[in-house]
């Protein structure tokens, strides 16, 4: 029973969390006692490979009598892993390996008493699969090296595609939306050359947040790309990293700073409103190293549930936090509008607010929510269009944003009077006297 629950709890994090990209992996097991090891998923087409390299391997008790056929690797879709569950609670069998609803890769009897093994697996049965590795030989703990390599072949000449069925064509998908966003940089440049005289810096601060997207997924396009065809980033995963890291913390900033007014409506932040600065930049740190650990590790490695539960949490946090300067910014404006008689150009900025705080609900819970469904119900073949998804929402956003806020004259958003610039400036100046 207890071996059960383990399994249970094992495959639970698995079902809901295994999404990561099966590229050549290596892999160091150290005295690991799991009854399951959950290694990458990966969809194969009908001409589907691995290679599986398994060395240095050795048992923390080498007793020879124990039955090495209940240790080794098979594969699994998520289908027939809940009737593989099925069986070793009704008793039919004693071990995941030993069911005839997996393809057996590699058991440990197939050693005999040596320390390394290699094999090629053709698959021919087009679907979803996860590399797993079952030891059910109890209180016995495991240590090896493992080298896999998931890929199909692809073509008459039947090149090698290290790429699941469902993102094969994510490399042009990613290099598609960095040209987009080149171009909107472009136009944006533009924009603010011809309406230099109402330019303010947060229109450079959205250049900069396009810039770095555009970036971001050139990076990102280059990393699949390379992935697709050698199984390996050849460093532009660092590169990703780094401008995702960097797109990821200027976004929300900017969503802070727009929703404080700052530079357009006051050139001065509060107190309250620099708080969620300070809390939204580090855990965006946060939020990013957990992203490496995730992609750089993948499901077998023992914190990696706990590195995705932190990053799940962080980017919740963020969203939160993010939606609170608007907010205040909402009950200002419609404090405003009932006592300074100026009620039209602040019930314009009102709705002007409004409207960004449900955009932002909205962008935030469709790439977070939606998308994350998408994924989840989508055929594996299929699998590209919850990055498409995600990527036109954030597009119409970046677009929405800069088509509200863009320089203009005439823009509600930049009417700010005598008398409100002179209320700022006493802000300012009461702040810090009080800060002294």
């Amino acid at each position: 029973m207890a071996f059960l629950k383990s399994l249970l709890f094992s495959l639970f994090f698995l079902l809901l969390f295994s999404f990561s990209s099966a590229e050549i992996r290596f892999t160091e097991i150290r005295s690991d006692g799991r009854p399951i090891i959950p290694f990458d998923e990966f969809g194969f087409t009908h001409k589907g490979r691995l290679e599986l390299n398994v060395s240095k391997v050795s048992f923390s008790d080498p007793n020879p009598d124990f039955d090495f056929s209940k240790v080794g690797f098979f594969l699994c879709t998520r289908d027939s892993w809940l009737h593989v569950l099925q069986q070793l609670e009704d008793a039919e069998i004693t071990c995941a390996i030993q069911s005839d609803l997996v393809k057996h890769v590699l058991t440990f009897n197939e050693l005999n008493g040596k320390t390394e093994h290699n094999k090629l697996y053709s698959h021919n049965d087009a679907d979803q699969y996860t590399l797993v590795f079952a030891n059910c030989l109890q209180q016995v703990k495991v240590t090896m090296n493992v080298r896999s390599a998931m890929y199909n072949l692809d073509g008459k000449n039947e090149n090698r595609d290290y790429l699941s069925a469902g993102k094969t064509i994510l490399p042009r998908v990613y290099y598609l939306f960095s040209l987009i966003y080149f171009v909107l940089a472009g136009i944006w440049i533009y924009v603010l050359y011809k309406k230099r005289l109402t330019v303010f810096r947060i229109h450079f601060f959205m250049l900069s947040v396009v810039i770095l997207k555009a970036l971001n997924l050139l990076c990102e396009a280059e990393d699949k790309s390379y992935i697709k065809r050698t199984g390996s980033a050849h460093g532009w995963d660092v590169l990703f990293y780094i401008f995702s890291f960097l797109k990821g913390i200027t976004l929300f900033t900017l969503i802070v700073l727009i929703g404080t007014g700052w530079s357009f409506l006051k050139p001065y932040l509060q107190d309250k409103e620099k708080k969620v600065l300070m809390i939204v930049i580090p855990l965006q740190v946060v939020a990013n190293i957990a992203q490496v650990v995730i992609d750089e590790t993948g499901p077998y490695g023992q914190d990696w549930i706990t590195w995705k539960q932190v990053f799940l949490l962080v980017d919740v946090v963020c969203c939160c936090a993010v939606l609170f300067p608007i907010v205040w910014s909402i009950k200002n404006l419609r404090e405003a509008a009932r006592t300074d008689g100026k009620a039209a150009v602040n019930l314009m900025k009102l709705t002007l607010f409004r409207q960004y705080y449900i955009v932002v609900i909205c962008y935030i819970y469709f790439t977070r929510v939606v998308v994350y469904a998408l994924e989840t119900i989508t055929s594996y073949k299929y699998l590209w269009t919850g990055v498409v998804a995600g990527e036109l929402a954030t597009l119409a956003f970046y677009m929405f944003t800069g088509f509200k806020f863009r320089p203009e004259a005439h823009n509600p958003y930049f009417v700010v009077d005598d008398e409100e610039e002179e209320a700022a400036a006493e802000a300012l100046k009461l702040e810090d006297e009080f800060e002294l």
